[in-house]
């Protein structure tokens, strides 16, 4: 085999680390206030194109319309276009401060609005939904903003535009006190336009629809974390919503479930500042993202409790990229509340191992390190080290093609945590005459009317244990002998490692190296692991998932398989 030294520049993956609050220049003054200013010049900034993306052709249905990359129209890209223009225009320090020409663009994407709405006072969503409550839920949001926003200048050349947002919001009210969801945090979402909507029309309905909703009561586990478990998309989501919903309806038992989740996210952040996604039940389940969703939250929490540790997550956010925080101007251009002084920052908890059950999920940091130990997912371990990530750990056998490690419970013992999935692969019998339909086709039979012989087993059993930030996994795969097995170790894009085999014809896969310590480095930051094991070339077994897109390293062998691989 043909063996090279693999190399790749640091690319765009490459993350910046995260600044420490001690260094954050907004905790010399203690508030937020000296982020504004950015986030109106970022704004300013973005503006002309936006403007680009409006349809100015009168004769398109879309007229005044906001296009996406894939020149698709929806109501919530206007109405985050109204919300973003208005930003600028009420804010004496940006250089559209009541400008002319965004009144018109305001406008023009009003009047596309009232004409997109469906007489029930629905919107579309394109990519998914129709004549959607939640999603008109989700434009309701930004432009209630808007318009609570425009309403303060008091300014008579708005009368135009108001009476279109108020018009859109009306009708967007009364169907949101009678429509329908999908989703758990669709509930929440409908109940924070409400209450959004009776901040600028009181109505008795919107709070009695809110109060229908809030009877389920909040889907919070005892960890702390939403049914969704996504944390990066909809859990901030919710925390917006609950904060939104209490702080307008006077509701302040909404804030203890946000309470609950903002402590057990500081648990869920990697050394680099990213978001541990790999336990979520929605789209964001793997995803790369950081914690800008939380901004609002930690902070309006950070302030309403005086929370040092909320008050400390508050400055990392902020003191990555302020860019990434462009969402929230206009909460802050709305509601003097936040920017009131947070208390002194307290340190963020980065040495623990801490058990979330109810997610299947275990969260192990030492400062610049950590893990996530993981049951019912095939991935059943993420590393991290600085800016070098280990984002996978995964192991399949080639057992009937169902042999994709999912652990189906998952046990501590002492210091170890013990993961353990069992398979069965049955043959079957001939069906008795009696369970032969009367057209013969007894292939059509329920198999569990067959009688089963040659019935092969498979144990898989991965004890994964932690010491002074060194991972140990004892791996064990027994029952049926001669059974390919493939370990996969998927590192993120971006990294360097020493000698590696490449597998033929799949890119970016390569085979331990047999007996050898291996290392994967970005940087300064670097994951030693192995020692490696290499008994087949076969990577890409029956029945196993693809494989993801990443720079992965396979360690191979056959049952009975017992191998120990250490990770620091």
């Amino acid at each position: 085999m043909k063996r090279r030294r693999f190399a790749k520049l640091t690319g765009s993956g490459m993350l910046i680390p995260l600044i420490e609050a001690k260094t954050n220049v907004f905790w010399e003054k203690g508030d937020v206030k000296e982020l504004m200013p950015q986030l109106i010049r970022v704004n300013d900034s973005r503006i002309p194109t936006m403007l680009a993306k409006q349809e100015k052709d009168a004769s398109s249905k879309w007229y005044g319309g906001i296009k996406n990359e894939s020149e698709v129209f929806y109501a919530g890209h206007a109405a985050g276009f109204i919300k973003s223009l208005s930003c600028s225009y009420v804010s004496e320090k940006s250089e559209y401060y009541e400008s002319t020409e965004l009144l018109k663009a305001m406008l023009l994407a009003s009047e596309y609005l009232l004409h997109v709405q469906y007489s029930d006072g629905n919107i579309d969503l394109p990519s998914t939904n129709f004549h959607s409550p939640p999603d008109t839920a989700f434009v309701v949001e930004p432009l209630c903003i808007a318009y609570g926003l425009l309403s303060n200048l008091k300014t008579s050349n708005l009368s135009e535009l108001l009476a279109n947002l108020k018009k859109f919001l009306l009708l967007a009210g009364t169907a949101l006190t009678v429509g329908g969801i999908h989703t758990a945090n669709h509930r929440w979402v409908v109940c924070m336009a409400l209450a959004r909507l009776n901040e600028l029309f009181p109505n008795q309905s919107y709070l009695g629809r809110i109060d229908q909703w809030l009877t389920e009561k909040i889907d919070i586990d005892p960890d702390g974390q939403y049914a969704e478990r996504s944390t990066l998309i909809y859990t901030p989501l919710v925390n917006r919503c609950l904060i939104t919903t209490a702080r307008l309806t006077d509701k302040p038992e909404l804030f203890e479930p946000v309470r609950k989740n903002l402590v057990m996210t500081l648990f869920y952040i990697h050394p680099n500042g990213e978001i541990a996604t790999e336990s979520s039940g929605r789209q964001d389940r793997y995803q790369q993202g950081t914690m800008e969703n939380y901004l609002y939250a930690y902070l309006y929490m950070g302030i309403l409790d005086g929370n040092g540790r909320f008050a400390a997550a508050t400055g990392e956010i902020i003191g990555n990229d302020p860019a990434k925080l462009l969402f929230w101007l206009g909460y802050l251009l709305e509601d003097p509340f936040l920017l009131k002084s947070l208390s002194v920052p307290d340190p963020l908890p980065r040495d623990y191992l801490k058990a979330f059950y109810h997610s299947d999920l275990v969260r192990i940091r030492r400062e610049a390190m950590d893990a996530s130990i993981l049951s019912d997912n095939p991935i059943f371990l993420t590393f991290f080290k600085g800016n070098a990530a280990l984002e996978s750990v995964r192991m399949a056998s080639a057992f009937f093609g169902k042999g994709q490690f999912k652990a189906q419970s998952m046990e501590r013992s002492g210091d170890s945590f013990i993961l353990t999935q069992r398979l069965i692969g049955p043959y079957y019998q001939p069906l008795e005459v009696s369970d032969i339909p009367e057209d013969g086709n007894g292939w059509e039979v329920p198999r569990m009317k067959r009688q089963q012989s040659e019935v092969q087993e498979q144990l898989s059993v991965i004890e994964i244990k932690e010491e002074n930030g060194q991972i140990e996994l004892k791996i064990k795969v027994e029952g049926t002998d001669n059974v390919p097995v493939a370990i996969e170790f998927a590192f993120r894009h971006g990294g360097m490692f020493n000698q590696l085999e490449e597998v033929n014809g799949i890119s970016n896969a390569y085979l331990a190296s047999q007996g050898k310590m291996m290392q994967y480095s970005i940087g300064q930051d670097t994951i030693e692991f192995g020692p490696g094991i290499r008994a087949h070339a076969w990577t890409q077994l029956r029945g196993a998932l693809p494989k993801l897109d990443a720079d992965s390293v396979y360690f191979t062998g056959f049952t009975p398989f017992r191998f120990t691989i250490k990770i620091s």
